[in-house]
């Protein structure tokens, strides 16, 4: 039977659900808004394209006269792109007229410089048949006025920037990302520029999920604590006040030293959940605080470390942006048997094979502190409680921590 400190994986991601990160979102200048997540939709305040756009360099007539057998016209003008619109007035005559110019009126065909010759102020078609409208990019043909072109919750690429200008949102209203602090615990830790004694590590969790917050558009500050309890509390007392989300790692297992439950209880946050039937990661604590902070506290073994992070902090991000979620499934190219009754994060590598289909090699490593063994992979695959064999052949969930661009 699930108890509240040992919950499935299932369970655990609906619990996250249910307590996000809201605030009201920020206008931002277009310059500035790249890479933030729209907070509005973006609308057509016209019709797309807002006028009949001509496409080719050419001449424009009107195609009655080509139908009965003309093929020389009197140029009656010249117009550019940018100038008011045109009028053919003589159908006899054309008008020469340039790429993104307006349609003239009572025109209603375009025929390129290719397919004319121009001599003495008169062009005569030399290549044929002509298509009757051709070479117009009709008003509206695109988008009609207030259509939607981008949905809320989109991330704003080049894209969407480009979009943006083009219907005159010099501000965009974007979600506030939350802001973030990574707390390390641990009197065995010491930072990178230290060459550590023969009993201590380095601390490179904390540099590593600052490094995917970046690339998720969240900005995290770096705080070490050591193992004293009255530290730890006015330490977090006080980071409680300061950030959105604390992001601890290490120091929440069953060790004589992991104070960090009992001081976080002591703060009044509330724990929601403190193990996850998972392998690896499974002490994995998350609660809230009085004034509805989060607070993750993930194991503090690397690999673990990271499985949390992408499995849990991802979609609760994802959830408090309102970003649809990635459902990116793989192929399994070898049988796995896993005995355990827990939800099995497994590192693997990918591949296209000759027919476009991505499949997954696990990795099995050395353990929950193989960090080298994370450099070979591109993620996780994401096995099923309650099942023992998984057979060569068949579709699981990937989590990625890699951008796999590098296998097209």
């Amino acid at each position: 039977m699930e108890s509240i400190d040992f919950i499935t994986y299932e369970k655990a991601i609906s619990i996250i659900k249910a307590h996000l990160f809201e605030r009201d979102p920020i206008a931002l200048p277009i310059e500035e808004a790249g890479g933030g997540i729209l907070a509005e939709p973006f609308i057509a305040d016209r019709d797309f394209p807002p006028f009949d756009r001509v496409t080719m360099d050419g001449i424009a007539i009107h195609y009655s006269s080509y139908a009965k057998g003309q093929k020389e016209f009197k140029i009656a003008k010249t117009v550019a792109a940018g100038s008011p619109q045109s009028e053919l007035t003589d159908p006899a005559q054309c008008i020469e007229i340039m790429t993104g110019a307006m349609l003239p009126l009572y025109s209603d065909t375009i025929i390129p410089y290719e397919d004319i010759v121009i001599k003495e102020g008169k062009a005569t078609i030399v290549n044929s048949p002509i298509q009757e409208r051709q070479n117009i990019h009709f008003k509206g043909s695109d988008l009609k006025a207030k259509a939607t072109l981008v949905t809320k919750g989109s991330r704003l690429s080049s894209a969407e920037i480009s979009v943006a200008a083009a219907i005159g949102k010099k501000n965009i209203l974007v979600k506030k990302m939350p802001s973030a602090v990574i707390i390390s615990t641990g009197d065995e830790l010491v930072d990178i520029h230290e060459t550590p004694k023969s009993h201590q590590i380095r601390r490179s969790n904390v540099y590593g999920i600052q490094n995917t917050l970046k690339e998720w558009g969240v900005k995290a500050d770096l705080k070490h604590l050591s193992d004293h309890v009255l530290q730890m509390e006015s330490s977090l007392k006080q980071l409680l006040e300061d950030y959105d989300v604390l992001i601890l790692t290490g120091g929440v297992s069953k060790g004589k030293y992991d104070f960090l439950p009992q001081v976080l209880t002591s703060l009044g946050v509330k724990k929601h959940f403190h193990k996850i039937q998972q392998r690896p990661g499974k002490p994995f604590w998350f609660g809230t605080s009085t004034n509805n902070k989060q607070i993750f506290a993930l194991p503090g073994n690397p690999v673990s470390s990271f499985v949390c992070l992408y499995a849990y902090i991802k979609k609760w991000l994802q959830f408090s942006l309102g970003i649809e979620e990635e459902n990116c499934k793989v192929v399994l190219d070898q049988e796995i048997i896993f005995q355990p009754d827990l939800t099995y994060f497994i590192e693997a590598k990918l591949k296209i094979d000759n027919e476009g289909i991505m499949r997954a090699t696990p990795l099995k490593g050395n353990g929950s502190g193989d960090f080298a063994n994370l450099v070979d992979a591109d993620g996780f695959l994401i096995l099923p409680q309650q099942k023992k064999i998984f057979a060569k052949g068949e579709i699981y969930p990937f989590v990625a921590y890699r951008k796999i661009n590098h296998l097209l």
